[in-house]
């Protein structure tokens, strides 16, 4: 561990053991002044490289390759680069330091499972505007007094600095995804002998700045609207699921409600949320497995572990081509590892523990968190007995053209019974991606759903 590794980590225990008061305190301005200098990133990330491995970070990567096309099929900056080498069962132990219990479990179950590792690249990116209110918010934003809300959040990244297990994932939540955003993504749930069928969504978020009729006293402790359209296969076809998702939880809770297209009628769907079921997934998700991890943080006790150095999947571009089917890409147990990239990156591990009480199916849950990005890259999920029990992958890249750093697809790996999830693919999509999109509030409202049914 590095100077400034040490530094950091020292600060995190320092700042966790020293919280009390009304309010989870922020940091002083003359530490938010780092952010943007020699030591910090205006993120929040670690500037320095390791010396051999990690690069320093120089902004990411903001200027499209000339081959891109402008439609959002991302291709490949780094078409020179080549695999350096592969961690597999062979040579799993020279590097079980830089990877997650889940990780080293998929190895050993698997002998045909894999990681292809590559040159470290740091391509995320964020609009100026997002960076600039990023500082800003290190000495004004605020965990609520429980842990489960944010006080003073509007946009940006919420703790840049952070000193609580909370608080890194709050930025993983809130983390810039263009605003607006429409796509088109398939949902896969493969038996274990790699057969599978295609569920395909149409998704839309919207955060209310961007709401096209924007008034801010009506949208006060939104985060952001979500709706999410069945649109095969046909005896799904039509269903949607509307949330409107709050900022602090403990205030306002979610809201969810659901058209079922057989009955036309919509109804509150108060189980959206926490272990509830996933979307058309076959039972192999929960509803705050999303995006990795959503929703509120009140069931857990949370605790940052430190940080570290980890091989996590990144740089994804290769995976999203046209040129691959989804046959190409599915495999019994997990996807064709071929497909993929891994580099070395510096992630912060954050621990979630059930609390006393309270019920959910996962009993512990280990993640790491991305520190360029602020994206979960990987989670291990135990059950109630302790065991391990599913783990997590984001495969990620960057829109270079609109400064966001986002997920190609999302995997959860369940190793008990040897099926998994993939959740997000555009391969076989038309129009897969849609920033900026032109949305009005009645779009997010349940009269909305009963309309789209008629």
């Amino acid at each position: 561990m590095n100077t400034q590794q040490k530094r950091i980590v020292a600060g995190v225990l320092s700042c966790t053991l020293i919280m009390a008061g009304p309010l989870w305190a922020q940091v002083s301005q003359e530490e938010a002044d780092r952010l943007g200098g020699d030591e910090l990133t205006r993120a929040g990330a670690e500037r320095a490289g390791n010396g051999d491995e990690i690069p320093e970070y120089e902004g990411g990567i903001t200027t499209p390759p000339d081959n891109y096309q402008g439609d959002t099929r991302y291709v490949n900056p780094f078409p020179e680069d080549e695999e350096l080498f592969r961690i597999d069962q062979n040579n799993v132990d020279e590097y079980k330091d830089r990877l997650s219990p889940g990780q080293l479990a998929m190895i050993n179950n698997y002998d045909d499972y894999f990681l292809p590792v590559f040159k470290t690249r740091r391509t995320a990116a964020y609009p100026e505007d997002w960076l600039e209110q990023t500082k800003k918010n290190a000495t004004t934003v605020e965990l609520e007094p429980t842990g489960n809300g944010m006080v003073n959040y509007e946009t940006g990244t919420p703790f840049p600095m952070p000193s609580a297990g909370q608080e890194v994932i709050f930025n993983h939540i809130t983390r810039y995804r263009g605003g607006s955003v429409k796509r088109n993504i398939a949902q896969m749930a493969p038996q274990t002998d790699g057969q599978f069928s295609t569920v395909r969504l149409t998704e839309d978020i919207t955060y209310p700045s961007f709401l096209s009729d924007y008034r801010p006293e009506d949208h006060e402790n939104v985060l952001f609207y979500f709706r999410q359209t069945t649109t095969s296969p046909s005896r799904l076809s039509g269903n949607v699921l509307l949330v409107h998702e709050t900022i602090d939880q403990v205030k306002e809770g979610r809201s969810a409600w659901i058209y079922n297209s057989g009955q036309r009628r919509v109804r509150r769907a108060p189980n959206v949320a926490y272990d509830g079921p996933g979307t058309a997934a076959d039972g192999q998700r929960t509803a705050d497995n999303l995006d990795l991890f959503n929703g509120a943080p009140d069931k857990y006790d949370w605790e940052i572990i430190g940080k570290k150095e980890m091989y996590i999947p990144n740089n994804a571009y290769d995976l999203t081509s046209t040129h691959l089917s989804y046959q190409d890409i599915v495999r019994p147990g997990h996807i064709d590892q071929s497909l993929t990239r891994y580099e070395l990156h510096r992630v912060w591990h954050v621990r979630a523990t059930l609390k006393d009480g309270e019920r959910h199916v996962y009993g512990k849950r280990d993640f790491y968190v991305n520190e360029d990005s602020w994206q979960i890259a990987i989670v291990d999920h135990y059950d109630g007995r302790g065991e391990l029990w599913r783990v997590a992958e984001a495969h990620a890249l960057q829109a270079y053209d609109f400064d966001i750093p986002f997920y190609a697809f999302e995997t959860l790996y369940d190793l008990l019974s040897g099926r998994y999830l993939l959740i997000g693919l555009t391969n076989e999509e038309s129009d897969p991606f849609e920033f900026g999109t032109d949305r009005r509030s009645s779009f997010y409202t349940p009269a909305a759903l009963r309309r789209s049914g008629r």
